[in-house]
């Protein structure tokens, strides 16, 4: 089991290991594959292209070693939270939960009144995991090319 002392933090100033942190999320939505249609945007994931999305957003990683990693982008209305990625042989751990009490704090200092997230339409075990949480299902959407939605919107108020 991983030490759960490396807890979710903002990456540092030059953080600069994104072939690691690729493969960190690539080995943790593996398990998507032939499960969702289309196929996860991970597999579009580049070293650079991480990097671009980091100096645009807010990278959250958990390690060393590394053992988790989030982007959170801050939107009109919300905190939308992407590329939640915890490594396989440190899930269950708590370490998810943790990233999501990280975009919560940080979303409510920004003054942002939810959390938005998108996951696949066949990942259910994901919705059931998000519901515990207390997100709610906000929208469906169809990826380009598709006649029918392939993921849905949740979301978590943050205000009463």
């Amino acid at each position: 089991m991983p030490d759960l002392l490396a807890a979710p933090r903002a990456a540092p100033e030059g953080f600069s290991d994104w072939p690691e942190l690729l493969a960190l999320i690539r080995g943790s939505f593996a398990y998507m594959d032939g499960r969702i249609d289309p196929p996860s945007s991970a597999h579009l994931l580049t070293p650079a292209s991480l990097r671009d999305r980091a100096a645009a957003e807010h990278l959250y990683i958990a390690g060393p070693p590394l053992l988790g990693c989030a982007f959170f982008a801050e939107q009109p209305d919300a905190l939308y939270i992407g590329k939640l990625a915890i490594a396989p042989d440190a899930q269950g751990a708590g370490l998810g939960r943790a990233f999501l009490a990280e975009a919560e704090s940080l979303a409510r200092r920004r003054g942002l009144p939810r959390l938005r997230l998108e996951t696949r339409v066949e990942l259910t075990r994901n919705h059931a995991a998000f519901a515990r949480l207390g997100f709610i299902k906000t929208a469906e959407k169809a990826h380009p090319g598709f006649d029918r939605p392939t993921s849905i919107t949740l979301e978590k108020p943050l205000f009463a």
